[in-house]
């Protein structure tokens, strides 16, 4: 299983959320940059970068600072419109993550799939097996399973499933759920996101067959290292 580590950005900081909730921002650093510096020094493939900024306001916000982060980049957040997967392509993205508009505008992330093929990344973000959207501040009536199951048919290159309720609380990954849709989308990647705590959920994760995962705020908060959770999986 990949382990690739999360930089959430927030006003040009690198922060983690709980939940998702804006108003509870624990900042880690000032300057992003050196932390991606870090990661791929410490054997990241790929660095999950995420434009919290971009999410709330609907349109990207970060790219000039995706820039002068010097790494393989997977970005989201705000990325709506044809015109923002092209800026953060064109800024250096290796791939492309799109969610609130997988459910708001299907026919735009088709096109995009097809358009950049192995490129784009559909996030299912789930609360109560319902897919979030708008930063995590609404909720649908579309279900986390079909809409995955849209987006592999799309032809998306990965599905990043997100259990919101578990974001940023370290108390253990959905892992049943995330190796379920593993299992129904076959080759389609599915990456782990939230939740993960400890290197007994990366061993859980990669035992019940699950691709790829992306780590935050254990691996600030020191609960293992990078290198560590390379090792594990």
């Amino acid at each position: 299983m990949r382990v690739t580590p999360a930089i959430d950005l927030l006003g040009g900081k690198v922060v983690r959320l709980r939940e998702g909730r804006r108003e509870e921002a624990t900042v880690y650093s000032e300057t992003p940059w050196t932390v991606a510096e870090g990661f791929v020094r410490d054997g990241a493939k790929l660095v999950h970068v995420v434009d919290l900024d971009g999410a709330f306001a609907g349109e990207p916000r970060q790219t000039a600072l995706l820039a002068r982060l010097a790494a393989p980049l997977q970005v989201g957040g705000g990325l709506r419109s044809d015109g923002a997967v092209e800026q953060v392509l064109a800024a250096g993205a290796r791939f492309a993550v799109l969610g609130t508009a997988a459910v708001a505008d299907p026919a735009l992330v088709e096109r995009l799939c097809r358009r950049h093929p192995g490129t784009i990344v559909v996030a299912v973000d789930a609360r109560d097996g319902m897919v979030a959207v708008e930063g995590w501040t609404r909720a649908s009536t579309v279900a986390a399973a079909e809409l995955a199951a849209r987006a592999a048919a799309w032809g998306a290159a990965k599905i990043l499933y997100t259990d919101v309720a578990r974001d940023g609380l370290k108390r253990g990954p959905n892992v049943d759920a995330t190796a379920a849709l593993q299992r129904a989308l076959g080759e389609v990647p599915v990456i782990a996101s939230g939740g993960i705590g400890s290197l007994d959920d990366l061993r859980a994760l990669a035992a019940a067959g699950v691709a790829e995962c992306v780590v935050g705020r254990a691996l600030y908060d020191g609960a293992f290292t990078l290198a560590e959770a390379l090792a594990a999986c």
